[in-house]
């Protein structure tokens, strides 16, 4: 807890709002996109769908972070625990607003959140192709009982990550959502491996960028890849950028 509250109060101390951001790209993002203050009429619909998974008391396998050892344990959780866990309500209006304003047009996912994910991503473009990997089958049942109109645009994969990203990466992704294992060398390995699969203008979030020492080191290896051209630090997300034409910036932005 201490270590939390000391890596976000260094966060405050670096960070700045679009006033401090002296790039074009990165201040319409924040402008049009961060601070969009639209009360979006999928927003609603967002809502509904994550308060149906606070009610939820199914019990099902699912990872849990160990805060020593950084491995992944299944256990057995309830679904609403999971959803009081993963991404915000505040953060999936974000989402939402980040799929809306690039319009991508093929996502992949990497951690399923029980449909959450998809759901924002849907709504903000119903022509958006969707794949997500998840090594449980939790987030399977629960979009395939709760969101069935929308299951034509998600292509599931219930597998090894490593084993299954060499076949994804022959692909392009105009997003890339990481939320899998904390620890380095799993996400840098990621990192490397979907680095075949990114054009000029594909965007890479990674969720939790604060949550352990490992991905906090993780993080800062990314910013200075040679291929990762802007990168926003946002505390709960990091986004990276791999515009040609813009001059290597890092930002720490509050949202």
């Amino acid at each position: 807890m201490l270590k939390s509250i000391f890596a976000y109060t260094q966060f405050l101390l670096k960070s700045t709002n679009k006033h401090g951001v002296h790039s074009p790209f990165v201040y319409d993002l924040i402008t049009e996109c961060f601070n969009d203050n639209t009360k979006y009429i999928d927003y609603n619909a967002l809502q509904q769908y994550r308060r149906l998974l606070l009610t939820n008391t199914t019990k099902v396998v699912a990872p849990n972070l160990d805060a020593k050892s950084q491995d992944i344990k299944p256990n057995l959780r309830r679904i609403s625990q999971i959803t009081r866990n993963i991404i915000t309500y505040k953060r999936t209006k974000l989402l939402y607003r980040l799929v809306n304003y690039f319009q991508f047009n093929s996502i992949l996912e990497l951690g399923a959140s029980s449909g959450i994910v998809a759901q924002a991503s849907l709504l903000a473009n119903s022509k958006v192709k969707i794949t997500t990997i998840e090594n449980y089958a939790h987030s399977y049942n629960i979009t395939l009982k709760h969101l069935p109109k929308q299951l034509h645009n998600i292509k599931r994969i219930r597998g090894n990550f490593t084993a299954e990203l060499q076949t994804l990466k022959k692909n392009d992704y105009d997003f890339i959502f990481f939320d899998v294992n904390h620890k380095k060398t799993t996400i840098l390995s990621y990192f490397e491996t979907l680095l075949e699969a990114v054009h000029n203008d594909s965007v890479f979030v990674f969720n939790g960028i604060y949550n352990s020492k490992e991905m906090m080191q993780a993080w800062q290896t990314v910013k200075q890849h040679p291929k990762v051209k802007v990168t926003i630090d946002t505390f709960f997300w990091g986004f990276v950028f791999f515009r040609k034409e813009q001059h290597k910036e890092h930002f720490v932005v509050r949202v």
